[in-house]
């Protein structure tokens, strides 16, 4: 009797699916569909929707990577992965980094570290977008996340083997800790300020950036903004130590940075002001340089890279990071307008430029040595990527993505003027912290070594980034 009713009632069950027009074996199949959609519609404030956001923007922001077979190289990659993996001290690369290389494995294989990269910027990505938008659904966000990867220069940063992408890390954590520290609460918090503290850490240009951020917040202070300085300065200082602790477990010694003045030396070399210091001080100030004045290369990249140069010839950063330290204390003694011209004139003129795929080229003759003694196991893959049978071409990507970069930029200025106007100062944080940022960028990264794309570039998917993420909370209210 029991066995016919249980029947009874699946022959009901049937009958009445048939007649919904659906068939006996959709309709499992529909409330696993059903049951996905509502996992995937998710609000990105809930735990569920921020993490499904993070496990899904890892693989998206590696597409470039993935795409070329193997992570992305750049020139100063192999320089990092000999400091790090050797552990001798090479001047002109952050220590830190080539720590994270070694701690991340990657001498078994730059996936991880590519993968770490990745990681991390998603989560700093789930993490305003939950807090600026926090009805935000998960698949408008990842529409966001795709627009990001095929628009800007943010995936081409996160899957690169070089401590590009951590700038706009920096910004995103500082600015999260000075205006959202509470949303975050103690876990996000930590995880927060550890990313915070490592992107400060892992290039000089980045600690000079920190304290120019710092600057910005004590400003905004006597805002109606009133931003919290507690622990942006406790992340910044985190990152100082982490560059004296670096620099001390390669050399024993305590200090910032030994290549810092042959960069602006470089830097003031190609804005003439070296060779107007040569020409009015020698033979009398006993340069070393005054016997290669004629043989100067007229760039600063001719003058630091190129073998040829009397720069290789004077023992490269080392050999001449003191006599560097003197003429640019001179020149900036002697020529102090100057120097403020051509200091505004780079500033500006980097602010400008952030052409994606700056230096991303085939570089095997450069780095092959280097990474046949290294990884040696990674090497096919290496050899066989894209990058290295040269097919990378950034023409229509480059120019796509500099229209981006500057409509957005007007869009970050149209939302502060809308914002203040409909008085919404609150709303004002978030573009206000970037664009200072972009401009601390140029400053630091043009005066200190000229302008180059990529300094500006790694951090033009910030712009996009804010504009949609204020517009959608704009549209929500």
């Amino acid at each position: 009797m029991r066995a016919g009713a249980e029947c009874r009632c699946e022959t009901a069950q049937v009958n009445r699916a048939k007649a919904a027009g659906m068939s006996v074996t959709g309709a499992p199949v529909q409330r696993r569909i059903n049951g996905l959609a509502h996992w995937l519609n998710t609000e990105i404030a809930a735990p569920r929707g921020e993490a499904i956001a993070i496990v899904l923007f890892v693989p998206l922001l590696l597409l470039p990577a993935i795409w070329n077979r193997f992570p992305i190289i750049y020139y100063d990659t192999g320089a990092y992965l000999f400091e790090g993996l050797t552990g001798r001290y090479i001047p002109e690369r952050a220590a830190v980094y080539s720590l994270l290389l070694r701690f991340a494995r990657a001498g078994a294989s730059l996936w991880i570290v590519a993968i770490v990269q990745a990681a991390m910027s998603a989560f700093l990505l789930a993490q305003c977008a939950r807090i600026v938008t926090p009805r935000m659904r998960l698949p408008v966000l990842l529409l966001v996340g795709a627009a990001l990867v095929v628009a800007t220069s943010l995936p081409w940063c996160s899957g690169e083997i070089e401590p590009d992408c951590f700038a706009a890390l920096l910004v995103l954590s500082v600015y999260l800790l000075a205006f959202h520290a509470r949303e975050l609460a103690w876990g996000r918090g930590a995880a927060v300020a550890s990313i915070g503290a490592i992107s400060v850490a892992v290039h000089p240009s980045h600690l000079v950036l920190a304290g120019f951020l710092l600057v910005v917040l004590v400003t905004l202070r006597f805002s109606r903004l009133k931003p919290r300085l507690g622990l942006p300065v406790i992340v910044c200082a985190t990152g100082l130590l982490l560059v004296l602790g670096g620099n001390f477990y390669f050399t024993r010694q305590i200090f910032i940075s030994r290549a810092g003045a042959p960069f602006v030396f470089a830097r003031m070399l190609q804005d003439g002001i070296i060779m107007r210091l040569l020409d009015d001080t020698c033979p009398k100030s006993g340069y070393t340089l005054c016997a290669y004045k004629t043989e100067l290369p007229p760039t600063a990249d001719g003058y630091l890279w190129t073998p040829h140069s009397p720069f290789f010839a004077l023992g490269h950063f080392r050999g001449t990071a003191a006599e560097s330290a003197r003429m640019v204390r001179d020149a900036v003694r002697r020529y102090p307008l100057l120097q403020l011209r051509a200091a505004v004139a780079d500033a500006a003129v980097q602010f400008v430029r952030f052409n994606t795929g700056e230096g991303m080229e085939s570089q095997q003759w450069v780095l092959a040595p280097v990474f046949a003694h290294l990884i040696p196991r990674q090497m096919p893959a290496y050899l066989a990527a894209r990058q290295q049978q040269g097919e990378f071409d950034f023409r229509v990507i480059g120019k796509a993505q500099i229209a981006i970069g500057f409509l957005s930029l007007a869009g970050l200025v149209a939302l502060l003027i809308w914002f203040v106007r409909a008085g919404r100062a609150g709303d004002t944080a978030f573009p206000t912290f970037v664009l200072a940022a972009l401009i601390g960028n140029a400053i630091v990264c043009g005066v200190l070594s000229g302008p180059h794309d990529r300094y500006q570039s790694r951090l033009m998917w910030l712009p996009p980034f804010v504009v949609i993420l204020s517009l959608h909370k704009s549209r929500r209210r």
